[in-house]
């Protein structure tokens, strides 16, 4: 008996989702690293197949027939590709996640022995790095992300996200800075001093008008472009900086670095941003994500009392 199930080429069907999931032509050619011209050909190959507009060209994304016909046909991908990974991995799902790496450093990586433990079922891949995931060429699963409030954040089609912890943000020094500099009795006096920063001077000044002082557009500050090397400056005794506890754990407990102020009232710490979880929408309900996902929500509360709250929001 002769099959009579109708299959679309596979060609066509990969670059239909690949559009599908990312929105534009030329960023599906980069998820599926082929030319931009072939995913043009494969899509109105499949338009000529099926004999339906699943494009909107005018609109720039998909027509109704089209978005319904995508929904269907991605959790059947979907779950091609997570048959095949268990095939080929002996059933172990394997993610792969990228991470600030202030957060991944100074925090996350001395508690992923935990999460092994809890599940050991889950081959976790870490990456720290500074580049966002470009989720549809990068093979990424997840991204965490240090999103500074006032700062566009583009989001990219088809990702969710939720809000881990919205820590406190202080100034920090060594003792010995704080001897030689002598008395920083209110925030305005931080503005004489020399201030060390990671890209530019924005997170400064968003802190600044939080804490009601007027500081000027450019900040003069060292810029160090990691939070790690940004608090190795202030070991050094080279300046205040900015930080927040998930970054400061060993260094508030030693007395390396203290916060300014006087001994009895620091300066308050203000929330300025937050660490956030990015993950593709296809792909929020898989499992070993989802075991991912309520695990660091879980200890990101437990170590910064009352972020659950706050990450409980998912968008």
């Amino acid at each position: 008996m002769a099959d009579r199930r109708s299959f679309p080429p596979f060609g066509p069907l990969r670059a239909f989702d690949a559009f599908g999931r990312t929105r534009g032509i030329r960023r599906a050619a980069e998820w599926l690293q082929i030319d931009h011209a072939v995913v043009s050909r494969h899509l109105r190959a499949l338009e000529k197949w099926a004999g339906v507009p699943l494009l909107d060209r005018a609109g720039g994304g998909l027509t109704e027939a089209g978005r319904i016909y995508h929904d269907r046909i991605a959790n059947a991908l979907d779950e091609i590709a997570r048959a095949t990974e268990a095939l080929r991995a002996g059933d172990l799902p394997q993610l792969s996640v990228w991470c600030v790496p202030g957060f991944a450093f100074h925090w996350l990586v001395r508690r992923l022995g935990n999460f092994r433990t809890e599940f050991p079922d889950i081959d976790l891949l870490l990456r720290p790095t500074d580049a966002r995931a470009r989720f549809w060429s990068d093979g990424v699963d997840a991204d965490i992300r240090y999103q500074l409030d006032g700062r566009p954040h583009e989001p990219q089609p088809g990702i969710r996200q939720a809000e881990l912890a919205r820590p406190p943000v202080f100034p920090v020094a060594s003792p010995d800075f704080l001897r030689r500099a002598g008395p920083i009795r209110t925030v305005g006096d931080l503005l004489s001093q020399p201030l060390l920063a990671e890209e530019d001077s924005h997170e400064w000044q968003t802190w600044l008008a939080r804490q009601g002082v007027a500081a000027p557009s450019m900040i003069p500050a060292a810029r160090l472009w990691h939070a790690h090397l940004v608090l190795a400056s202030a070991r050094e005794g080279q300046g205040v900086a900015l930080a927040n506890p998930f970054l400061l754990e060993d260094d508030l407990r030693n007395g390396t670095l203290v916060r300014v102020g006087s001994p009895e009232a620091p300066f308050d710490g203000v929330a300025i941003g937050a660490y956030t979880l990015l993950i593709p929408e296809n792909s929020w309900e898989r499992p070993a994500l989802v075991r991912l996902r309520s695990w660091l929500i879980h200890v990101a509360g437990a170590f910064q009392p009352g972020a659950g709250a706050h990450a409980a929001r998912a968008s």
